[in-house]
């Protein structure tokens, strides 16, 4: 019995779209090394960039130095969010953050992955979203087509690999319910 095996010569990836220009993607390329990936303070200016390329941002988001964001024309993001410094936002589809989510140092949101089940190890893309008041601890990963629900919370250190349900904490690697998010006043 003959046992097929992965042959990356005939990958092919033309049928996903980045989006933008190949002059768009460059320029960001360089903006976001510049005022991302770098220790650039200043929030306001940072929004700014980030509308300037597509993102659809809300007031008050707080990005932190050395955050990289791979296109932003595939970013929304709701009011008063908060990134953390070192986080990659791998968005090779649609992210959406909304409004008072926390994604803590190191976190990584991740939408795209390979089938490893074909000999081709197809690209495989799906849309992450971060629902009102949830929280991606630090060095957390969330995988492609995760939601993270309403309040849900990641721990240090989590891998996401199924989506959330709201007011739910959740732990390890793959991540699972540990007990209810209770908020106090």
């Amino acid at each position: 019995m003959s046992q097929l095996i992965t042959d990356l010569s005939v990958f092919n990836n033309e049928w996903y779209k980045p989006g933008g220009t190949s002059f768009k993607r460059a320029m960001w390329y360089i903006i976001n090394k510049m005022y991302f990936k770098s220790s650039f303070p200043f929030y306001g200016f940072k929004r700014f960039l980030l509308r300037l390329f597509g993102a659809k941002i809300g007031k008050g988001l707080i990005i932190k130095p050395h955050v990289s964001i791979k296109y932003p024309w595939k970013l929304i993001i709701g009011d008063h969010v908060w990134i953390g410094e070192n986080v990659w936002i791998d968005n090779l589809a649609l992210v959406t953050i909304k409004s008072n989510a926390c994604i803590s140092q190191g976190a990584t949101l991740l939408c795209g992955n390979h089938n490893y089940k074909l000999k081709t190890f197809d690209l495989m893309v799906g849309a992450i979203t971060i629902d009102e008041g949830a929280w991606a601890g630090a060095q957390t990963v969330i995988c492609p087509g995760v939601r993270m629900g309403s309040h849900s919370l990641l721990t240090v250190g989590s891998v996401a690999t199924k989506s959330l349900e709201e007011f739910w904490i959740y732990q390890g690697n793959p991540a699972q319910k540990l007990k209810k998010r209770v908020i106090k006043s």
